[in-house]
């Protein structure tokens, strides 16, 4: 079965919630009109990746840092209302499937905390997935919460059983075994990291998981930003590269097939045929013939996990 798939990197708008999910929008119909059924948006993509992290020194400018951090809680996604709604909207009315990643706020326990999470929308409008990064890297601890297991599910889907991973989680190498012992045909990484170790790293998961990869960055210069955004001239130049995306589609063989899409703040396309899944796997099945379970095993604790229980008379 093949399935055109588009790679949308182009930038949001920074802490504009509303005004990145209208982009999206406009994006989907592009890549609809060129005939994809499988659409990915990066990392964090609504309200945009917390980028200024990496440029303010840690308990640095406090005040700075706080106000930004505001701006983002008020723009972030709340799964249990309907921010959504357009989103889900557009990929029932194309019939197509969306990843993206968001902000998510936890409206349900603590009002406050975000997680860095990514969503897959079915060709029904349907929110099939929802995952939650499972460790949040360096400088991102003080932006999102750890996630729990229970996002740790692949999906079927009319382009193939499809699963992800956040960014660095694809280094954790008990994370993506847990994928691959799902049957899993599609691997997508939305990331915040562009360099040719990811890409690398993207080429083995493709081999070793026998599974198509789909990988993509935000491509997105200092003149991207706002205008509004706090402190942007001191934080970024106009001309200069925050990132430069590098969105590529990887074969089951490991070789790439499409990409990387580099300073283009562009939409990749790529046709993929999840029969390449299976017959990459005839050879090396780390979950199946490949596996020893008599010498390793694996267990995944996939409960979610709550601060409060609550019995009510």
């Amino acid at each position: 079965m093949t399935t055109r798939i588009a790679v949308i990197q182009k930038p949001p708008v920074l802490l504009q919630r509303d005004a990145t999910i209208e982009g999206m929008l406009a994006s989907i119909d592009e890549a609809v009109g060129a005939g994809a059924r499988l659409l990915v948006f990066p990392e964090a993509y609504i309200p945009g990746y917390p980028t200024w992290i990496w440029r303010l020194r840690p308990g640095g400018d406090m005040a700075l840092s706080s106000e930004i951090h505001a701006r983002l809680r008020a723009n972030a996604v709340d799964l249990r209302g309907e921010t959504l709604l357009p989103i889900q909207d557009a990929a029932a009315r194309h019939g197509v499937t969306l990843v993206t990643g968001i902000h998510e706020i936890d409206s349900q326990y603590s009002g406050t905390t975000l997680f860095n999470t990514v969503v897959v929308i079915g060709p029904d409008g349907r929110l099939l997935n929802r995952h939650r990064k499972l460790m949040p890297t360096n400088p991102e601890r003080m932006v999102w919460g750890m996630g729990d297991g229970s996002g740790l599910n692949v999906v079927d889907t009319p382009a193939g059983r499809l699963g992800s991973l956040i960014c660095w989680e694809c280094y954790m190498p008990l994370a993506r075994y847990a994928l691959y012992a799902q049957a899993m045909e599609i691997f997508v990484n939305p990331t915040w990291d562009a360099s040719d170790t990811a890409l690398a790293t993207l080429r083995h998961i493709a081999k070793e998981g026998g599974c198509w990869v789909i990988g993509t960055a935000t491509a997105i210069q200092g003149s991207d930003l706002p205008a509004d955004f706090p402190q942007r001239d001191a934080l970024y130049t106009p001309d200069e590269w925050i990132n430069v995306g590098n969105a590529v589609v990887i074969a089951p063989s490991g070789e790439i097939a499409a990409g990387p899409l580099n300073r283009d703040k562009g939409i990749l396309y790529a046709e993929i045929d999840t029969e390449d899944a299976r017959h990459a796997r005839r050879s090396l099945d780390v979950c199946g013939h490949y596996a020893r379970p008599d010498v390793f095993s694996l267990t995944v604790n996939r409960s979610p996990q709550t601060p409060a229980t609550f019995s009510d008379p």
